[in-house]
């Protein structure tokens, strides 16, 4: 199973155990937790997500970590079957899933934005209000800063793309422009 469709099985399966003990929220915050923790210490991320080191290790450095952020039962005995079932490598995508499931029953979009330079906290917030507005509902922006854009912005939710970049639009005039039209 391709490691994409493997980690949305395992968000899937936790999203649904969660959604059952109505803790959404919290284990999604616990995933975030480790998440940060793995991206803070390079060396913590080795030893949990390389295959060099024994299943019993890398459990007992898990359930160290568990216990350090007070994580619940159920996102402990989570942790343990991806290192058992050895898809703690996938755990990036399933808590990128597990996010967006969450987002999707709490009615919220997801929209990627890439901008020439870094954006505002207003011109962020208009963008939200006009995204929300075109989706009808809640709209968290992932904004990253692309410089060769040029200027202007790129939001993709979904399938759909608006592409109000810079570096398009000299595109399309240069394709007019040799067109003749």
């Amino acid at each position: 199973m391709p490691r994409g469709a493997a980690g949305r099985r395992y968000a899937k399966a936790l999203f649904l155990l969660a959604s059952e003990a109505s803790q959404v929220p919290t284990v999604r915050a616990e995933l975030d937790a480790l998440a940060a923790l793995l991206a803070e210490n390079r060396e913590l991320a080795n030893v949990l997500l390389q295959p060099l080191y024994p299943v019993e290790q890398r459990r007992g450095v898990l359930q160290g970590i568990a216990e350090k952020v007070s994580a619940g039962p159920l996102i402990r005995k989570f942790y343990q079957v991806l290192i058992d079932h050895r898809r703690l490598i996938d755990f990036a995508g399933i808590r990128d899933e597990f996010a967006r499931l969450a987002d999707e029953q709490n009615g919220v979009k997801r929209a990627q934005v890439r901008s020439a330079r870094p954006l505002t906290d207003a011109q962020v917030e208009r963008l939200k209000r006009t995204l929300g507005a075109r989706f009808g509902g809640d709209v968290a922006l992932e904004v990253t800063v692309e410089p060769e854009l040029l200027g202007g912005v790129v939001a993709q939710v979904g399938d759909l793309v608006f592409d109000g970049s810079l570096r398009t639009q000299l595109r399309q005039l240069r394709a007019s422009l040799a067109s003749g039209q």
